[in-house]
């Protein structure tokens, strides 16, 4: 796998942080809740306020109405993020997109002759009432945030290396948000006390060569690198030292770099910060994500129910076991999760040393060399998929003790539980499907998973889905 990563002959230049204005203007980031309700909160108030006028005026929401709500939604979606601005700017703004929303609406109906299709009582009566619907929800919005940030769990813990300008300045934004779901622990530098500017209330939690144990030991889950752009050999080293973790890693200097996963460029409480290591399964793409696995899995399992029933019966009268194997597997962010097959050996070893399965191993029953050879004996992972420990499509998970043992060989081995681990995945359909024994094949497992991670799209997903199915059909490597 190649090194990562390297800078580019042209960096692209990020704009400096600004502490104070960007406190209370700023997003969220695009994985906060919060961000997300503010895209929808005007276009949806825009929209609810016609149909409502629609039904009180005319008695129904008419048709040229649902197609007016409709052009609305798409000139307007999405709404800008002004969870932390004041009221009086809330305000203000509001009427200001309003005014410009239904500037280009009015030129159309004049343009178009459509004017003369809707009631002027509606027309004239939204007019005001739109900007005001929407001022209204913004409101709302306020108040149901806590709700709102108690819905996405725990706030994440996150720690920045460099104390530096931008650092502080990214440190000060996210201790004054109101909102943020960012926990910051402190910061790692390798200047001495006296070096550093410490007129300030944020922990010194170490170097930079003990980085990696900090991130786990205070379990860290964001990490920020604010380190000058000329310092190229100590950032290589620093994410040299990160590759063993799960933890999200941005970018906060002037600088940008090559062999990203998922990098994208973003704002974190007024700084601007560009991805490194980030999982592509956030905002949109997450919730995208979450519906076709539930929606496939609802379907798969309804199809495939008697199948189930006829191997677990055959399972039970052809070997002494249980039915169901449950195995420890490391699931998203590295966590420890149970794993579902049916039993296809005469052992279920779940301990600290376990032998991977080879060809003509004398643990596989007669069924069980069946039920692997084709990948039956994954069928009860659709469970797991709808428990929300697994998805359809990601990196295979492995058991506890193979993932102990090549993490310390290859490096960026825990990057792939950026995500769920899969039913299948792109390495799978790639020829790395069955027995890894050699490090070179696993290697080449782990190259093919952090390329899904790179280049993920529902399209991909439904491909490898199309691929696994042919590939089950003739494969012989999986036994």
């Amino acid at each position: 796998m190649p090194e990562m990563p390297s800078l580019l002959d042209a960096p692209v230049a990020l704009p400096p942080a600004s502490v104070k204005p960007a406190v209370r203007t700023s997003t969220l980031g695009n994985d906060n809740l919060l961000s997300q309700f503010e895209a929808f909160v005007g276009p949806v108030a825009y929209v609810f306020s016609l149909w409502a006028l629609s039904h009180y005026f005319e008695g129904a929401i008419l048709p040229q109405y649902l197609v007016l709500s409709l052009v609305t939604f798409a000139i307007s979606f999405p709404g800008t993020a002004r969870l932390q601005a004041s009221v009086a700017s809330l305000a203000g703004e509001s009427v200001i997109n309003w005014a410009w929303t239904a500037s280009l609406l009015l030129l159309m109906g004049w343009v178009t002759g459509y004017t003369s299709a809707f009631s002027e009582r509606v027309l004239y009566t939204w007019l005001w009432l739109a900007p005001l619907s929407k001022f209204g929800s913004a409101l709302a919005i306020r108040r149901m945030a806590p709700l709102l940030l108690s819905w996405q769990g725990p706030a994440q813990r996150a720690l920045i290396v460099g104390m530096n300008e931008q650092g502080l300045a990214l440190a000060n934004g996210i201790t004054a948000s109101l909102y943020s779901r960012i926990k910051l622990i402190g910061f790692v530098d390798n200047r001495s006390p006296e070096r550093l500017d410490t007129n300030n209330c944020y922990k010194l939690l170490g170097k930079h060569e003990q980085l990696a144990h900090i991130v786990r030991d205070h379990n860290i889950k964001l990490i920020y690198l604010s380190l000058p752009m000329a310092s190229q050999p100590r950032i290589l080293h620093v994410l040299d030292e990160l590759k063993d973790t799960t933890a999200s890693i941005y970018f906060v200097p002037d600088m940008f770099v090559t062999d990203l996963i998922q990098g994208q460029a973003d704002s974190v409480c007024g700084t601007s910060v560009i991805s490194v290591c980030e999982t592509p399964f956030k905002a949109t793409n997450g919730t995208v994500k979450r519906i076709s696995d539930v929606v496939f899995s609802v379907l798969i399992l309804a199809l495939i129910f008697p199948v189930l029933l006829i191997i677990a019966i055959a399972i039970k009268l052809t070997s002494s076991g249980p039915i169901i194997f449950k195995q420890r597997r490391y699931g998203l962010d590295g966590e420890e999760i149970l794993v579902y097959k049916f039993r296809s050996m005469t052992v279920t070893e779940d301990g600290g040393n376990i032998q991977q399965a080879q060809k003509n191993d004398a643990r596989i029953t007669p069924l069980g060399a069946f039920l692997r050879r084709t990948s039956l004996d994954e069928l009860p992972q659709f469970v797991n998929v709808l428990q929300g420990r697994m998805s359809i499509v990601g990196p295979r998970p492995h058991a506890v003790a193979h993932n102990e043992l090549y993490r310390k060989l290859i490096k960026g081995y825990m990057v792939r539980h950026k995500v769920k681990p899969g039913i299948t995945g792109w390495a799978q359909v790639n020829g790395y499907r069955g027995e890894t024994d050699t490090l070179d094949k696993m290697q080449g497992r782990i190259d093919y998973d952090l390329d899904y991670l790179r280049h993920w799209s529902l399209q991909l997903d439904i491909d490898i889905i199309l691929k696994t199915i042919r590939l089950v059909l003739k494969d012989q490597k999986a036994y």
